[in-house]
């Protein structure tokens, strides 16, 4: 049945793990930049390095090639997220890394798995942390609940998946599609943009909430 646009819809360092605190206050800055002229350092001794070779379309060469590639975001102590790739390339004037067959565990405020996202690549910022997955894009909830697409990126700060793409979401038998996505790490809360659409199996109210009924 059509929805409305806009309906909201609630429902190992390297290969050992690099952990990245993420601090408050005035200290976070410089916590941040020690961590980033370490970080060479860190790749040269863990993990296993690969013969640099240029990447991607550019021709750039890489600072590192690492494969079994972790790293572990944190807050105050409390583990926020896990990314996990089976290459990665470290490029350190531009701040990124690009990873090949990326998986993202994202954790909830008691420290337990909420939901996974795997791609076929991802791309992140070493200094916001944010993320753009790329390819066979699925993120998948502790409840079931399965987002698909072929783009979306992480705002680490405010702790978002976003999507410029076409995406589909299923739950409990169902199908909801659009273009344009937003939502939470959990696909708790999550609201499409334009196009939207879909087969729905249960209640019209499960689905939509208070806020937004069918008559």
């Amino acid at each position: 049945m059509p929805l409305e646009p806009g309906a909201s819809v609630p429902p190992d360092a390297m290969n050992r793990a690099l952990r990245l605190h993420r601090p408050t206050s005035r200290h976070r800055a410089g916590v941040f930049v020690a961590v980033l002229l370490l970080l060479p350092a860190i790749l040269g001794g863990c993990g296993q390095r690969r013969s640099l070779s240029p990447s991607g379309q550019s021709g750039e060469l890489p600072d590192q090639e690492v494969e079994d590639f972790a790293i572990t975001e944190t807050d105050a102590g409390a583990v926020e997220w896990k990314l996990y790739a089976q290459q990665a390339a470290i490029f350190d004037v531009r701040n990124t890394i690009t990873a090949h067959g990326v998986r993202v565990d994202f954790y909830d405020a008691k420290g337990k798995q909420s939901s996974q996202l795997t791609a076929r690549e991802g791309e992140i910022n070493q200094l916001s942390r944010d993320m753009t997955a790329r390819g066979n894009v699925v993120l998948q909830n502790s409840d079931g609940a399965r987002m698909t697409t072929q783009s979306l990126r992480f705002l680490n700060r405010s702790q978002k998946i976003v999507s410029d793409e076409l995406v589909r979401v299923e739950q409990k038998g169902n199908v909801l599609t659009g273009v344009g996505f937003e939502s939470d790490p959990d696909l708790k809360h999550y609201q499409f943009r334009t196009q939207v659409s879909g087969t729905v199996r249960s209640k019209v109210e499960t689905l939509l909430g208070p806020e937004r009924k069918t008559p």
